[in-house]
């Protein structure tokens, strides 16, 4: 039995969120039985149970690490917490050759000393580098100096850092040569069946009339309310076209300091075209949304592979992306690009306004396509199960 230890996800079962989705569809694929998943879970003070640390969860052994502060750090704090964890229940269960998997970089000051006792008990660590967080430009410098940091050690102490998009594989060794970074590209994963929800469900019916947004009649964004993601430029240019459809924005919009920027600057609490509507952590009436989208429109700017952008391929059929090199890896010939030139995107809209139906269903042919040949969850869960349990050696090496 090959016994995998999963750290940083917020944990499972999941509400929103890339790695948590991830963690719960690796585990919910999951096809051999050869291996046992270990996943963490962090909890708030107020509703941590210390008698009931431990659960199950798609077959999976989760256990749940109380927060230890509120402050952005942590994260950092439940990282380590969670590999303590990890350490101990090793220990105790005699469990041999385990694998650590870290998802994102956030505790690489601290990384060296946990690689040794994960060595010491004959095991290996993972790494998951994510995207570049220290890009993201809501952290102030000091904290961008930390994630950078961070991630040049846990390049350095990894025993192999799996990519889920080429490019940042490529960032990886490009920028990390000096340590000879191992590494292994697996994508992350969509669907595209439908919601099990029908249009006329009253769950469905319920949230379009309380948004007052008709089917069809809008174009949708989902994602973090962040400055990266380009919302100002979207907004800007939908407030400046013709069309009479609406701009869904999906998003914890509440007390961002971009939303009062907009506000400020487009008045857009005014606007009867722009509809922030907060956030959504249904996955099955989600996807009803993206089905019922005449278009998506994806501005994510840093990053990898952004598991927005594969579940609107996966069932939105036109989707308007940002051309960044990471996104045309994903979307391939499923989308249309756009970029900050002023009045492209403003211009795309008004052709998609008039798009005949022929070719937006050949643009969603193309966009599931992309999902089906590159990114289906049970595909991808077979190359994590090759690689945890050996039958797959290939990585790159600088």
């Amino acid at each position: 039995m090959k016994h995998i230890f999963i750290v940083g996800s917020k944990g499972i079962p999941t509400k929103y969120g890339g790695f948590e989705t991830f963690v719960d569809k690796l585990t919910e694929y999951k096809q051999s039985n050869d291996i046992k998943y270990h996943v963490s879970a962090i909890k708030d003070p107020s509703n941590f149970d210390k008698d009931n640390v431990e659960y199950e969860y798609n077959g999976a052994h989760c256990f749940n690490i109380k927060q230890r502060i509120s402050s952005a750090a942590k994260a950092i704090f439940y990282d380590v917490d969670s590999i303590k964890f990890s350490l101990k229940y090793i220990k105790e269960n005699n469990i041999e050759e385990p694998i650590i998997y870290v998802l994102a970089c956030r505790i690489g000051p601290y990384i060296r000393r946990y690689k040794k006792k994960i060595h010491k008990l004959g095991g290996k660590l993972y790494v998951n580098p994510d995207g570049h967080e220290w890009k993201r430009s809501k952290w102030n410098k000091w904290i961008r100096r930390y994630w950078k940091y961070s991630e040049k050690r846990m390049v350095k102490h990894a025993d192999l850092l799996i990519c889920d998009n080429e490019g940042i594989e490529k960032y990886i060794h490009k920028e990390y040569k000096k340590y000879n970074p191992k590494t292994k590209f697996i994508p992350y994963g969509a669907e595209t069946t439908p919601s099990v929800l029908e249009d006329d469900d009253p769950e469905v019916k319920e949230w379009f009339s309380e948004h007052n947004v008709r089917p069809s009649q809008y174009y949708l964004m989902v994602g973090r309310f962040v400055p990266e993601n380009n919302f100002e430029i979207v907004i800007k240019e939908f407030m400046k076209s013709n069309t009479k459809r609406d701009l869904v924005i999906i998003a914890d919009y509440i007390a961002s300091p971009l939303y009062d920027k907009l506000v400020e600057k487009y008045d857009i609490e005014n606007n009867e075209r722009v509809k922030l509507v907060g956030t959504l952590y249904n996955h099955q009436l989600l996807k009803k949304i993206r089905e019922n989208a005449y278009a998506y429109i994806h501005g994510h700017s840093v990053g990898g592979t952004n598991p927005s952008l594969l579940e609107a391929l996966g069932r939105t059929d036109v989707n308007l992306v940002y051309d960044v090199s990471f996104n045309k890896e994903v979307a391939g010939d499923g989308a249309i690009y756009w970029t900050e030139e002023y009045g492209l995107l403003k211009h795309l809209i008004a052709k998609c306004d008039e798009m005949p139906i022929d070719k937006r269903y050949q643009l969603g042919i193309k966009a599931r396509s992309r999902v089906d040949d590159y990114y289906a969850w049970d595909s991808i869960t077979s190359e994590y199960e090759e690689l945890f349990l050996g039958k797959e050696s290939e990585t790159k090496e600088s």
